[in-house]
């Protein structure tokens, strides 16, 4: 196998990259290596900034002088070729881009990066299409089988604005939910904590959890399902998924949070993926300096079966 061989580099902090942590700026500078790999340099001292040791969580200032020590590793994330389909398709759900950012309408099954046993998600597929784009990253994260709203920063500067507002909490996302039986109105907020099991992910509500929250509006009821908007204040894995679920009201087609009735009668009507999805998207653009709502549209499935749903 191919082997990727890193050797000694001692880079200068510019303003540009002034507060991000080391451990997130490592990984853009060691391309192909593990996470894993990238902590036990530095807690093994192995990354050096003003020729001290720090923690992975440790802010970079401007003027920091970093030594990055030689990695090597197996090169295993080749990128995969543009002319596959389903990473040429990716073209004609961009729904939104400029000079600084990509707003993608990811498809249902299409994990946000690969890994995990997967040869490439979303990020790849865009780095695959834009071979000379010399920057592209996730601003945030789906769940392989959520579409919708999906930021890319083609800088910098636009990843760093746009992280800072979700962690304020000022970008604002809403979510297209179809959810077994009738939703109580008065459910406008649901806010059980959450914990999540680190060794499957299995998201559960308990008083351990951390603090969650999630919005909700009634779009439109149906025989035996409701159409929600939901909107999460907080970003907890399966928020959304698990605060529906404990309400006695699933998603429709959920694998691991779902109602088997449900979700069989769903199929029934030619439904074959999680009805969840992320359809409008609003933030504060930094080099418009506007507000920025995007939306992006319900796919072909997803629609008839409204459809379908509507006429019974």
């Amino acid at each position: 196998m191919e082997q990727i061989n890193y050797t000694v580099r001692i880079l200068e902090i510019t303003q540009e990259n002034a507060q991000q942590r080391i451990d997130n700026y490592l990984r853009l500078h060691l391309k192909g290596v593990p996470k894993s790999m990238i902590y036990r340099i530095v807690r093994k001292g192995e990354v050096r900034v003003n020729k001290k040791r720090i923690k992975p969580e440790y802010k970079l200032q401007s003027g920091d002088i970093v030594r990055i020590p030689p990695v090597r590793v197996a090169k295993d994330n080749v990128l995969p070729s543009p002319k596959l389909d389903k990473i040429a398709n990716l073209e004609e759900r961009i729904v939104y881009e400029d000079d600084a950012l990509i707003i993608l309408n990811k498809p249902s099954g299409l994990a946000v990066h690969g890994g995990s046993g997967l040869d490439f998600g979303a990020i790849e597929g865009l780095r695959a299409l834009r071979p000379d784009a010399r920057f592209l990253e996730l601003v945030h994260r789906l769940d392989k089988d959520t579409s919708g709203c999906l930021l890319i920063a083609k800088k910098r500067s636009m990843l760093r604005a746009l992280h800072e507002q979700l962690r304020n909490k000022t970008m604002n996302k809403q979510y297209h939910t179809l959810v077994k039986g009738t939703w109580d109105k008065k459910w406008r907020s649901v806010s059980e904590p959450l914990l999540k099991n680190a060794q499957d992910s299995v998201v559960k509500v308990s008083p351990l959890g951390k603090a969650s929250e999630t919005r909700f509006k009634i779009l439109q009821r149906f025989q035996g399902a409701t159409l929600l908007e939901a909107s999460p204040v907080t970003g907890r894995t399966h928020q959304i998924r698990v605060h529906t679920a404990c309400k006695g009201h699933n998603i429709a087609c959920d694998d691991r949070y779902g109602n088997e009735v449900f979700t069989r009668a769903m199929q029934g009507l030619g439904l074959n993926r999680l009805f969840l999805h992320a359809a409008h998207i609003t933030f504060f653009h930094p080099v418009l300096e506007k507000q920025l709502t995007v939306s992006a549209p319900l796919c072909v499935e997803l629609t008839t079966l409204l459809d379908k749903l509507q006429k019974s």
